[in-house]
C-alpha cells in the first residue's frame, strides 16, 4: 500500500482539481448546448468522461516523476512545478469559458495551458519517458478543446 500511496494521492489531487472546477461551473454547463458549435463537436456527456480519464493519466504520470529514484530532486521539482501550474491554469479555464463566457480569452488561456503541457512533457521526458507519454493525450485533447473554443468564439461573436 505504501508504494501505491503517491499514485493514489496524485490521482486524487488531479481529479479534485477537475471536480472542483466542474462544481464551480455546474450551473453554467448548459452553455455548451445554448451556443453554436463547430463540426466535430462531441455531445456534452463526452467531456466529463474524457477529463476523468485524462486526470487519472496526469496523476499517474506525476506520481511516476515523484517516485523516480534516479533523477535529481531539483529536476523532479521543476517538472512537478510545471505540471502543478498547468493544473492551476486548467482549473480556471472552465470558469473563464462557462461562468464568464469569455470565449476568446478562454481560447488564449488554452494556448497558455498547451504551452505548459508541452513544457511538462519535455521535462518529464528527461526523467521518465512513460510519464511524458501519459501526458500526450492531455495535450491532444487540449488542442481539440482549443479548436472548439476558438470556433465557438467565432460562431457566436
Amino acid at each position: 500500500m505504501k508504494k501505491n500511496k503517491p499514485f493514489i494521492l496524485s490521482i486524487v489531487i488531479a481529479l479534485a482539481v477537475g471536480g472542483l472546477s466542474a462544481l464551480l461551473t455546474r450551473n453554467n454547463m448548459s452553455l455548451y448546448t445554448d451556443v453554436s458549435t463547430p463540426p466535430l463537436s462531441p455531445p456534452s456527456w463526452v467531456f466529463p468522461v474524457v477529463w476523468t480519464i485524462l486526470f487519472i493519466l496526469m496523476g499517474i504520470s506525476a506520481a511516476l516523476i515523484y517516485t523516480n529514484k534516479t533523477a535529481p530532486e531539483p529536476q523532479k521539482r521543476s517538472a512537478l512545478y510545471t505540471y502543478a501550474l498547468s493544473l492551476l491554469v486548467n482549473f480556471f479555464w472552465s470558469i473563464i469559458f462557462f461562468n464568464l463566457r469569455a470565449f476568446l480569452f478562454a481560447f488564449l488561456w488554452l494556448l497558455l495551458l498547451l504551452f505548459l503541457i508541452i513544457r511538462t512533457i519535455m521535462k518529464y521526458y528527461k526523467i521518465n519517458k512513460t510519464a511524458a507519454y501519459l501526458q500526450i493525450p492531455y495535450a491532444l485533447w487540449v488542442t481539440f478543446a482549443g479548436y472548439l473554443t476558438f470556433a465557438i468564439w467565432w460562431l457566436n461573436k
